[in-house]
């Protein structure tokens, strides 16, 4: 593996992230923020606490979800249509680079730059509600498998996306919309019996569980389920990214 290839790759997209910090990091964190006095403050004051946890203590993981989905996807989709837009992609699919560095330069920068986000996020929510982190290794686990996986998610929709609004309708329509009703304000048992039913047709719905559970171990469903969910999303990405360049989708495109 040609190192300096997946560095260089590695080293311009973080650089992007300090030129355009504001939007890419003070941005999320100064929303992020906005849900914790508006759910936590003001709704929390009505909710006192879901089973035996403070509210504003409970939203927590599922608010750094939310930002590690949206950001993961934005953050590898941008990279990869960006160069596509300006034409520079076709310098990069030149040079003496395996299709193995570029996925990996580009996935993994938009990964470190979503973990430092979650990260700065869940130092934020301290300032807010009292956080305890009960297992902090399975907090990692569920944090580094799913900004990898959605960050090949968005690899795929940057390579897949031939404009600016094909490259939110995903990120915008669907995983949002997910995140917000699987579970990120509420229990799964606070719901009636057939949301609670539809709830569990939506995947987002057992990282939200799983990622909860290390932190206040409250989960609605088990967490080796939680874990396999991811798991086999990661396995499915890295399957549709290899059949991306095998079959030559993205020269095609």
């Amino acid at each position: 593996m040609n190192r300096y290839a997946v560095a260089a790759i590695y080293k311009f997209e973080m650089a992007r992230t300090k030129r355009t910090i504001f939007q890419s990091i003070l941005s999320p964190v100064i929303s992020t923020s906005l849900y914790f006095i508006v759910f936590g403050a003001a709704i929390g004051s009505r909710i006192t606490e879901i089973d035996g946890v403070s509210y504003g203590a409970f939203i927590v993981p599922g608010l750094i979800m939310l930002s590690l989905l949206t950001q993961s996807i934005a953050n590898a989709s941008f990279g990869i249509y960006f160069p596509k837009f300006t034409g520079t992609i076709y310098e990069l699919l030149s040079a003496p680079v395996s299709y193995f560095e570029v996925v990996l330069g580009y996935v993994g920068a938009a990964a470190t730059k979503s973990l430092l986000l979650c990260f700065l996020i869940l130092a934020t929510a301290g300032f807010f509600v009292p956080l305890e982190i009960a297992h902090p290794f399975w907090m990692l686990l569920f944090l580094f498998l799913t900004a990898i996986s959605f960050c090949l998610f968005g690899f795929i929709i940057g390579i897949w996306a031939d404009n600016f609004e094909k490259l939110q309708i995903i990120p915008l329509l669907i995983i949002t919309p997910l995140v917000f009703l699987g579970g990120t304000f509420y229990s799964v048992n606070m719901l009636p019996p057939f949301w609670q039913t539809v709830t569990m047709f939506n995947p987002v719905f057992y990282l939200i569980s799983g990622f909860r559970w290390s932190f206040n171990e409250i989960a609605d469903v088990s967490v080796m389920l939680s874990l396999g969910v991811i798991s086999g999303f990661l396995a499915l990405c890295l399957l549709t990214v290899w059949w991306i360049f095998k079959t030559g989708y993205h020269i095609k495109q």
